[in-house]
């Protein structure tokens, strides 16, 4: 043969591996699903993906696999551009083999990991795939195990998303908790251990694989999943948003986008938002889209631990992560679930040089025996191990109240916020001022001829004492205390300023967090 008809035979492999299994395409497309080639085309930028090793095919014999070696072994693996950056990708193609993994499947995966790594760019994973392939025993089972080790190698070096497209069951289902972000599309995607049947021969419950490991189950109770959408293509475009709003990796800073939202903008609305009594409920949702960049933010486990916000936004141009308390849910405290929700996307920011903005609402840590059964201690202890050991420029800004052991959780000055702003009605201190008088006064309280106009007596001095918005600012705990129609504008100086911090920490291989 000539090198020209070679070429020729080399075109005519490669429309193969392209025109894909004619039966298996429309059977993913009547499950509402796209194939691994549709999903990479609506992520990167249009002729931008570069494909590697699409010739690759499995070596495994047995089971009658060696009659079976079709092209690229059922992932597809490459590189291409998101809004003109470079991103690192890897798809499973359900119609081969149900995407299922064996040794050259994963060893693909393992090699666009490697390619990511060293070239500091982020990793997307579309994942569609029926698990370990059965035929290829424990060969199958090591290539899982080389993928959690690159995961591991690459947390808080290169972003990792994980984009659950299909099922995801056993051992599979580590790789993705393993990464900074999971996506998760309803009807047609479900991550579990053990599957339905197991769980009803072990248990004798019976649950559906949504009921059990559904976008919905994952966003909202367990918490494993960041986003949940209704379709793919709605996933993959909020996926290549969020790329848009983090660094390549953790040597550069997030990407700056060019502002029309003056940032001297007053924020007027504010006052009106925010009621002065701190028993009563607001939005905090609405707060911050008055203060970032065109009211624009994308909130990170929106369905799961309510009680605190976590959002990615941009101020004057540059990205941070807010941390806010919503005091529409549980009045704002911290429990178990809000307090790991808020560590780990602290852990997110600093990893990856996002600036953290703390809103901070909150009545304390939420008392009851479940929580404290659970272990509150430990996980209210994570969001105070993140905060003191971010390095990222620190902004905390005080709405109302703030008591107790949850102020200092809430980056505080004293745990080494760089700069703490409140507003006028802010009250910081130990406890409210009716809990805090029922324990200082009790005796006089109980001795008194009209206890409760007594209480109500000192209850008042107590306030104008110790709980008056200019105590903590008096002793510089508060940087200043500002109009909160202000808040937009100080929080962008403050950040500008705060660009180039260096905070180095000690030496040492890694802390060990609580658990």
């Amino acid at each position: 043969m000539t090198l020209a008809e070679k070429t020729d035979e080399l075109a005519r492999i490669r429309e193969d591996v392209l025109a894909g299994v004619e039966r298996a395409t429309e059977a993913q497309h009547a499950k509402g699903k796209l194939t691994a080639r549709e999903r990479l085309a609506l992520l990167f930028d249009e002729g931008s993906f570069t494909e590697v090793e699409q010739l690759r095919r499995h070596r495994a014999t047995g089971f009658g696999l060696e009659a079976k070696r079709p092209y690229t072994d059922g992932v597809v693996t490459g590189w291409g551009t998101v809004e003109g950056r470079t991103v690192f990708a890897f798809a499973h193609d359900f119609r081969i083999f149900g995407g299922a993994l064996g040794e050259a499947h994963a060893t693909k995966i393992h090699k666009i990991m490697d390619l990511a790594l060293s070239a500091g760019a982020p990793l997307v994973s579309l994942n569609d795939g029926a698990g370990a392939r059965i035929q290829e025993g424990v060969s199958a089972l090591a290539g899982y195990g080389g993928i959690f080790q690159r995961n591991t190698k690459a947390s808080g070096v290169i972003p990792q998303i994980s984009v659950m497209l299909g099922p995801c069951a056993g051992g599979a289902a580590y790789s993705p908790a393993l990464t900074d972000f999971v996506f998760m599309v309803r009807e047609t995607s479900q991550m579990f251990i053990t599957g339905p049947d197991v769980v009803k021969a072990v248990t004798g419950e019976e649950i559906t694989q949504n009921g059990l490991g559904g976008a919905d189950v994952h966003a909202g109770t367990s918490g494993v999943a960041h986003f949940a959408y209704d379709d793919e293509e709605t996933c993959i475009a909020e996926v290549r948003y969020l790329l848009s709003m983090l660094p390549a990796n953790n040597r550069e800073l997030p990407p700056a986008a060019p502002v029309e939202d003056p940032v001297d903008r007053r924020c007027e609305r504010l006052s009106e938002l925010v009621p002065v009594d701190g028993n009563r409920p607001y939005d905090m949702r609405e707060v911050i889209a008055e203060l970032v960049d065109d009211g624009e933010h994308m909130e990170v486990h929106e369905r799961w631990a309510g009680s605190v916000l976590t959002t990615l936004a941009r101020l004057g141009g540059q990205v941070v992560g807010i941390v806010a308390n919503q005091p529409q849910s549980l009045a704002g405290v911290l429990d178990i679930h809000s307090s790991e929700k808020a560590a780990r996307f602290v852990q997110m920011c600093d990893s990856f040089n996002i600036p953290l903005v703390t809103l901070v609402d909150v009545p304390g840590f939420l008392p009851g025996v479940d929580q404290e059964h659970g272990g509150i201690i430990r996980h209210g202890a994570k969001l105070l191990y993140a905060y003191c050991n971010a390095t990222v420029p620190r902004v905390q800004v005080i709405l109302r109240k703030a008591y107790g052991g949850a102020y200092i959780v809430m980056d505080s000055r004293s745990i080494g916020c760089d700069v703490s702003l409140a507003w006028p009605a802010n009250e910081i201190a130990v406890m409210g001022a009716e809990g805090a008088a029922n324990v200082v006064f009790r005796r006089e309280i109980a001795a008194a001829d009209d206890p409760d106009a007594t209480r109500e007596q000192l209850v008042k001095e107590y306030k104008a004492e110790l709980m008056h918005p200019y105590y903590a600012a008096e002793r510089g705990l508060v940087d200043d205390v500002i109009d909160p129609a202000d808040t937009r504008s100080a929080l962008i100086r403050a950040l500008s300023m705060l660009r180039a911090k260096h905070a180095p920490l000690p030496s040492r291989k890694h802390g060990n967090p609580p658990a």
